[in-house]
């Protein structure tokens, strides 16, 4: 029973990440009908934004992310200002410029970090905390707390907010959006932008978790993928239920798999996927093509 509550704090901590990821999928999908092959490179360098303003510049971890996370909004805010010109006509070109983007911040990185990649110490020194003969890493605390807070925020700016409701409206139709007096534009930036923020999050969280590296984004990416997937695509809630679910999996295939354990986890989630491909919460699609 401790180990099983060791494992399951170890992926609710992971998920925790996922679940950002899968939100800034979802975002974005949601308001412009579009797919972010970008938003796993994104992760990236906001881990690394944040490793290197942690590491190099000696801020203090959390102003640190704070700083990874308005550079990575502002290249969220490059790649939609980009890509403007093909929004609602050519949503192919779309797709396969946010892959070009994504390859693009994968060989910058390279460039400018290097490819042995580094490690990010824990910045919280508490030691863990032990609750039922469970012993809780501090740090598991911090993420799970972030993680909460950030999706409240969202939450609140999306339900709460007049630009999170024109945001909402031009997810359900940006033609009757755009008759009321809604910038579409300026929607879909802010999508790209909030989106590439979560990224800078997960990615910034991740560091000390992880190995920070080029290639750590497809990983990231993949998983934040498969959860936006599990919880429904689009939809907010459901990348929170996806993102923990695919943690709790991936932290339970890994101790009992070990090697084998992405192959369960990718089996099991295909599995799921097959007996409901809309997801757990059924999201409608948004088709901008």
């Amino acid at each position: 029973m401790q180990d099983f509550l060791q494992t399951l704090v170890g992926g609710l901590s992971l998920g925790a990440i996922y679940a950002l990821v899968a939100m800034g999928f979802s975002l974005v999908y949601r308001t412009m009908g579009l797919v972010n092959f970008a938003h796993g490179s994104v992760v990236m360098i906001g881990a690394y934004a944040a490793s290197t303003f942690y590491l190099t510049v000696k801020l203090p971890f959390f102003p640190a992310m704070i700083v990874a996370l308005v550079v990575t909004g502002l290249i969220g805010l490059i790649i939609e200002r980009v890509l403007r010109p093909l929004e609602n006509k050519d949503f192919d070109l779309m797709l396969i410029g946010t892959i070009g983007f994504g390859i693009v911040l994968e060989a910058l990185a390279t460039i400018i970090w290097g490819a042995t990649g580094r490690a990010v110490p824990n910045p919280v020194q508490t030691g863990p905390i032990e609750l039922f003969d469970v012993r809780i890493r501090t740090y598991d605390l911090v993420v799970l707390g972030i993680t909460a807070l950030a999706m409240v925020l969202l939450v609140v700016f999306l339900h709460r907010t007049k630009r999170g409701a024109a945001m909402q409206a031009v997810a359900m139709d940006h033609e009757a959006a755009t008759a009321v007096g809604i910038h579409v534009g300026r929607s879909n930036a802010m999508a790209f932008g909030i989106g590439a923020g979560l990224a800078a999050l997960a990615g910034s969280l991740a560091g000390p978790l992880l190995y920070v590296a080029p290639t750590m984004g497809g990983s990231l990416g993949i998983k934040g993928f498969a959860a936006a997937m599990l919880g429904g695509f689009g939809n907010i809630p459901g990348a929170i239920i996806g993102g923990l679910a695919i943690g709790i999996l991936d932290s339970f295939s890994a101790g009992t798999f070990q090697g084998y354990s992405d192959l369960v986890t990718f089996l099991i989630f295909t599995a799921a996927i097959m007996i409901r491909p809309t997801g757990i919460f059924g999201e409608r699609t948004v088709n901008r093509a």
